[in-house]
């Protein structure tokens, strides 16, 4: 980390009431422990802030601030706002509020304002949908939380909604799947603004351990299996996951769910949408992308634990699944060795 000490970014956090209270605390919080941990690295006796961190809740009569119906006193007030001239980054976040509200004349009053003064957009979690009511995404791709994706696609068909990813980045715009995501975008804007080892530095003191690439999946293979209606099997789905390195044909897989092969297969089907097949591949390449971000062992031992068979053969996988070899995944999302010992 840089010993110097920046001049702190200014990021205002905006939504509308009632809000989720992880979309703000979260990222509040992350904020807050990249400057607490780079003074602390720096050797400063006094920490330093490195991003100036306000807020604003837009009210509603009757309605509670957030949704877990905790109050606080709002860092800015409306006018304060307005007479804003520049500001680093606007973050606008989710939760009921956000696609119940999303057209407030008050609220877009102040996002049309702060929107043109932010160096960087960003959105999470439904606060996806206050920035489509402003026309502020049209053209763009943004994700949100997987719930309400075909939701905000249908409100606004000219906006590129991917449900997939746990965070996007499109130029200066950012946006967040559910909740917990916007911690892994404002850990990505920290790794931006300071560097990989302060990001790192901080997912590990607050105990995310890993920076997730925004490429990750908002759901794992299995959930997102379940989700599309596969109760009937979530028990082998679990099972399949727990074996990866054993031989999981389709007779071994329908053996294990009682089944005859042919009921198997068919049955699997309609119940997740894809084969047994393309499941299974989904499974290994999930498992075998956590081993690389973690640098545990070669590419064999991976090939082995993840029960790809040969490393031809996870490459292939990898290449349908990720668009990247193993090797180049590897590369890019392994932690550094020289972080290994790092702790604040």
């Amino acid at each position: 980390m840089p010993s110097d000490t920046p001049t702190p970014r200014r990021v205002l956090i905006l939504g509308a009431a009632p809000v989720q209270l992880l979309d703000l605390a979260g990222p509040v919080e992350v904020l807050a422990q990249a400057g607490r941990l780079h003074a602390m690295a720096a050797g400063l006796a006094q920490p330093t802030p490195l991003y100036d961190v306000t807020s604003h809740v837009v009210p509603a009569p009757g309605l509670a601030q957030t949704s877990a119906h905790l109050t606080f006193r709002p860092t800015e007030s409306e006018a304060s706002l307005l007479a804003l001239t520049a500001l680093d980054t606007l973050i606008v976040i989710g939760g009921e509020g956000a696609r119940e509200r999303a057209e407030d004349r008050q609220l877009q009053r102040l996002l049309r304002h702060l929107a043109p003064r932010a160096r960087r957009l960003v959105s999470v979690c439904t606060g996806a949908f206050i920035l489509a009511a402003a026309g502020l995404v049209e053209g763009r791709r943004v994700t949100t939380h997987w719930r309400y994706c075909a939701e905000l696609a249908r409100r606004h068909p000219r906006v590129i909604v991917d449900p997939e990813p746990i965070y996007i980045r499109d130029g200066a715009l950012w946006t967040s799947a559910g909740v917990t995501a916007g911690m892994d975008l404002v850990l990505a804007l920290i790794e931006e603004d300071h560097g990989h080892q302060l990001a790192l530095a901080v997912a590990r003191e607050l105990v995310l351990f890993l920076r997730r690439p925004g490429d990750q999946k908002q759901f794992s293979a299995v959930l997102a299996a379940q989700s599309r209606g596969g109760a009937r099997l979530s028990g082998l789905m679990a099972w399949m996951a727990e074996n990866l390195h054993r031989p999981l044909n389709v007779e071994a897989l329908a053996a294990q769910a009682c089944l005859s092969p042919r009921q198997f297969a068919r049955v699997f089907r309609e119940e997740t949408g894809v084969t047994p097949a393309r499941f299974l591949e989904q499974l290994r390449v999930e498992a075998a992308r956590r081993r690389l971000e973690s640098g545990r062992g070669p590419l064999a031992a991976v090939v082995a634990s993840c029960g790809f068979g040969t490393e031809e053969t996870m490459r292939r996988a990898f290449l349908r699944q990720v668009g990247a070899s193993p090797g180049d995944y590897r590369d890019r999302f392994l932690r550094p060795s020289s972080l290994k010992d790092m702790h604040p």
